[in-house]
């Protein structure tokens, strides 16, 4: 579990410095017909990407993801993930000290319910379960993976001005499938590259990800950062946690269940308050 803990703690510091470099790339490429109100242009949206601050950005996202592929199948995921997604309290702090940027009394005080909630629920947490693992689930996840991306690219069109909170919240949905994808696919641990070329929960490891990464930088391009991070941190979590759960045997110690609910919903809260911090780049 040690191992799982540090790994997920890599992640969500090289999250949360990528994250300030891919805002503000993908700001900078915005079209005058896509702010605030319109879904960006597909043109637009790859400009962002090659940006030199994006493209800083996704190799901090590369050892982000590695990180988050080692917690996520080390660690149950009602752990990992929200782990993983205090990144945004590193963007925070990060921004605190070498940008100057004055934080709020409720920020500080959200970031401080995100590291205790995190810590209980560390000690809350049993062993990675091992729970229902048939070959439904791992085409489940790809199946879903690409029913949510297509569904997602269509309602985009018509959010409005909650286009940055409606792609946010798709985007971490993905990337919660993505989790729970990485968990189940076969042939990571011992390494065999034919299992794991014929395991579809492998693609939907890769189709997942981009995914969730393209419905996040239109979220980015399209309205405020907080509004789209904010609603990234609960789709990333809650979904994978529940599945966990519900699946794939996590468990907390005996006795601790209430305790781990109270953590985990707290560290949630926490980080969607510290996602609407000033502190929190807005691109």
């Amino acid at each position: 579990m040690v191992v799982g803990i540090v790994a997920a703690v890599v992640a969500a510091l090289a999250y949360g410095t990528g994250s300030v470099l891919q805002a503000y790339g993908a700001r900078s490429a915005v079209e005058p017909g896509d702010a605030n109100t319109h879904a960006p242009t597909l043109r637009s949206t790859i400009t962002a990407m090659l940006t030199v601050a994006f493209l800083t950005g996704i190799a901090l996202d590369g050892v982000g993801f590695v990180g988050n592929l080692v917690a996520a199948r080390d660690l149950p995921l009602f752990l990992a993930q929200p782990i993983v997604s205090a990144n945004l309290v590193v963007t925070a702090v990060l921004a605190a000290i070498f940008l100057h940027v004055q934080l709020r009394t409720r920020d500080r005080v959200a970031i401080g319910v995100v590291v205790v909630a995190l810590v209980v629920l560390a000690v809350a947490s049993a062993d990675e379960g091992h729970g229902h693992d048939g070959a439904w689930l791992h085409w489940s996840v790809l199946g879903g993976g690409a029913v949510l991306f297509v569904g997602g690219l269509a309602l985009v069109q018509w959010a409005g001005p909650r286009v940055a909170t409606v792609a946010g919240l798709l985007a971490g949905v993905l990337f919660g499938v993505m989790a729970v994808a990485v968990r189940i696919v076969h042939g990571i641990d011992p390494f065999d590259l034919a299992t794991l070329l014929s395991d579809p929960a492998a693609y939907a490891v890769i189709g997942c990800g981009v995914a969730g990464f393209y419905l996040f930088t239109v979220a980015l391009q399209t309205g405020s950062v907080n509004g789209a991070a904010a609603a990234l941190v609960v789709g990333e979590t809650v979904v994978p946690g529940a599945v966990g759960l519900a699946l794939l045997g996590d468990a907390t110690r005996a006795g601790w269940e209430p305790v781990a609910i109270v953590a985990f919903v707290a560290a949630v809260v926490g980080a969607v308050v510290v996602a609407s911090s000033p502190a929190v780049p807005q691109g």
